[in-house]
């Protein structure tokens, strides 16, 4: 059982597990927690080989049915009978098998995730190892671009950041603090002390002990879920066996009503056992499981043609049955890109449209050039490197039309006043235009505290009440939409300065406000949902204001106590949370084993409910619903692997039409039913009526499977294959 070790001190736990931070442990210990504690891999359950695939095709009440039937005809030598049956009983367990074989595994996609290396200290010296090798005690070096292979807890942080956005799903990266200690409740994207393993650090450095390998990590303890959780019926899978219940006991009462019958007409009772198998036969429609796969492969081939990969055949029909989609945020109902989108300087504020909007006063060209001379990220052709708000900063400065490449011929760096989490501030020392300027970003607060003088429409003027008053509304109505925030000043200076020089006497310039944007075609498939009564819900690791504010946008939430957080959820009891879990629109700052608590409280309600996802943090959910919808292009391997239904374009939209599809599916086998159903009820009422009235039965078994086959089966078919209703 895992420990909270972010609520212990790093001092107790350096002791607990017997190391020194300086030394690490040494070599002789290694093989002796490797032992206690084991590898560091994920464990995954053993695959299914065809043939077990197959025999789980052919668990099903229908298949059981036609597998008496083929007895029953072979007792009675009619073996082509036996053979036409048994071909349709194969062909509907090997469209089944193939679509499943197309299925990656979930646990070997969580193994993939692990980074092979890691960088330690043994015996006093610095080592890398390979991740499997790491043992709780194992003193873990960070530093920028390197995954982190194990779950830790920081003794060191140098301005450190990881991204945790497919264990959280918050878009920004988490800023640590290895001396912060939390309450045990805390949740899994608010502990700042602890870094867990496939999160990738972004920024600054680090020193960590390890505290737990393999399956005890929080992405191990993912892979349990994911493992444990045992794969629901499909609404189509429930019904057809209900009638396929129905249909043997239906064939029983027919027999024993013919006995009954003959026992009083003084027949033959040999005679009437055959007559008894040709009214089973007549009551039972062979070729119905038959096309219902066929109606559903042919369904599944339509569907990858718009964007979604099937990888169970009766996922199709399940989509048709959604009547709520739970989505993450981050990367499914947001581009999982930092954005700005507002501005403010003292001559207004203006909303920004980025890539069209390319002109600015000149103090908003000084907002944007600061921003970029006082930034450590790259952006080339669409694509950036380091820290997510760092690489929006020079995205805006494109959307200005700015030259960043000649700002780099023009201006040297000469000293960094490094950002860190007390000062929320970074400074940096320019030479260019032959003078010296120190430009300075950060918290809009702190920078008030340092200005004495503001920029306003090009004049240096003495900063006032009223200009900062000015400055703390703008910061205001930016984070009441739930934006993220940052201030630049800047002042001229005679040469080079200290670092504690940098931050005085400053002129402040402007704040920009930021945010992970959502999809532009979001809101009309969260609409086109809501008017064919589908719910759409939010559910997400990030922050309950930021997660509302994206909700309101796209019309998934209208007001704040529609949303929820993971603390507030933990106060109910399963019962009351079962109770109240309609009414909530929007579930925030959750964990993974949150997500699963939610779908399966919604499912409890009657619901059929469709995850959507792309993360490591969605995979449990995505099991747990009645479909999992994964992202192709940024859904990580473990998504798409405990998913049902794949979305190669990743867009929202494609789920609303699959939806779509999905219903015309079920109404199209809904009407190859009720003809077959119809059919042969027609048959029985026939064989019947001749039997009471005393006359020879009109049609032997034989010539029942020839109509229910051939005759009924084709135009069946040819229903299934009708175009769907809008």
């Amino acid at each position: 059982m895992s420990r909270s070790w972010f609520s212990i001190s790093v001092e107790d736990i350096l002791e607990e597990l017997g190391v020194s931070p300086l030394a690490g442990i040494s070599q002789a210990d290694v093989q002796g927690r490797q032992e206690r504690f084991g590898m560091n891999v994920l464990k995954g359950k053993k695959k299914k080989g065809i043939f077990q695939l197959l025999l789980g095709q052919l668990q099903d009440w229908l298949i059981y049915i036609l597998l008496v039937a083929v007895i029953v005809t072979l007792v009675m030598g009619e073996y082509v009978d036996s053979g036409i049956i048994l071909m349709v009983i194969l062909l509907n367990a090997v469209l089944g098998v193939v679509q499943e074989i197309k299925a990656g595994n979930a646990i070997e996609a969580l193994q993939k995730i692990s980074a092979p290396k890691a960088l330690v200290r043994r015996d006093g010296v610095t080592q890398e190892i390979d991740a499997s090798q790491l043992v709780p005690g194992d003193i873990m070096i960070l530093d920028a671009g390197r995954f982190i292979a194990a779950d830790i807890r920081l003794i060191e942080a140098a301005n450190l950041q990881v991204e945790e956005s497919s264990l959280t799903g918050e878009s920004l990266p988490s800023v640590k603090d290895a001396h912060a200690i939390y309450p045990e409740e805390t949740a899994l994207g608010d502990r700042a002390n602890s870094a867990f393993m496939s999160t990738l650090v972004t920024y600054g450095r680090g020193v960590g002990v390890v505290v737990e390998t393999g399956m005890l990590t929080e992405v191990g303890k993912i892979a349990s879920i994911i493992d444990n959780e045992a794969p629901a019926k499909t609404p189509l899978e429930r019904r057809l066996e209900e009638l396929g219940k129905s249909l043997g006991k239906m064939a029983i009462g027919i027999c024993v009503l013919i006995f009954i019958v003959a026992y009083f007409q003084n027949r033959d009772l040999v005679d009437m056992f055959l007559i008894s198998v040709s009214l089973a036969v007549a009551s039972i429609p062979e070729g119905l499981a038959a096309i219902v796969a066929i109606v559903l492969s042919i369904g599944v081939t339509s569907m990858s043609r718009r964007n979604a990969i099937i990888r169970r055949l009766p996922a199709v029909e399940t989509l048709g049955s959604v009547n709520i989609i739970c989505s993450d945020k981050t990367g499914t109902l947001t581009q999982n890109k930092m954005t700005v989108t507002t501005y403010f300087i003292l001559d207004g504020e203006r909303i920004v449209v980025s890539g069209l909007f390319n002109e600015g006063s000149d103090d908003v060209k000084l907002l944007a050039k600061g921003m970029v001379l006082c930034s450590d990220a790259t952006l080339s052709a669409g694509s950036g490197t380091g820290d997510p708000t760092e690489i929006a900063l020079l995205q805006f400065a494109d959307d200005l039309g700015l030259d960043r490449r000649q700002l780099g011929l023009d201006y040297e760096r000469l000293e960094e006043f490094a950002f860190d989490s007390d000062r929320k501030l970074m400074s940096v020392l320019i030479l260019g235009d032959e003078k010296y300027t120190v430009f300075t970003k950060g918290a809009i607060d702190n920078l008030l505290h340092l200005a004495t003088h503001v920029l306003a429409d090009g004049q240096v003027l003495p900063i006032t009440e009223a200009h900062k008053e000015a400055f703390h509304e703008a910061t205001s109505s930016m984070s009441g939409r739930a934006l993220r925030t940052l201030g630049l000043a800047f002042k001229t200076v005679e040469g080079r300065v200290s670092t504690a020089e940098m931050e005085q006497n400053l002129i402040l310039v402007g704040l920009l406000g930021m945010i992970d944007p959502p999809r532009e075609e979001v809101k009309d498939a969260v609409l086109k949902a809501k008017t064919a009564g589908i719910r759409s819900i939010m559910i997400t690791g990030d922050h309950k204001h930021t997660a509302f504010a994206v909700a309101q946008e796209l019309g998934i939430a209208q007001h704040l106590d529609e949303a929820i957080t993971s603390r507030e959820m933990n106060h109910f009891s399963e019962e009351e949370f079962t109770a109240r879990v309609e009414s909530f629109r929007v579930f925030a700052r959750v964990s993974p084993e949150d997500k699963v608590r939610i779908v399966r409280a919604l499912k409890s309600s009657g619901n059929v409910v469709s995850m959507t996802g792309d993360g490591v943090n969605d995979a449990p959910s995505l099991s747990a619903a009645d479909i999992g919808v994964a992202m192709g292009i940024t859904g990580t391997d473990v998504a798409k692997g405990a998913a049902d239904m794949i979305l190669t374009d990743d867009n929202f939209a494609t789920i609303v039409e699959a939806i779509e599809q999905g219903r015309n599916i079920y109404n199209n086998i809904k009407k190859s039913v009720i003809f077959l159903l119809t059919c042969n009820l027609g048959e029985v009422v026939a064989m019947l009526a001749t039997l009471m009235i005393g006359w020879q039965v009109p049609l032997i078994a034989t010539q029942l499977l020839w109509i229910n086959l051939i005759t009924d089966s084709l135009p069946a078919v040819a229903l299934g294959m009708d175009r769907g209703d809008p």
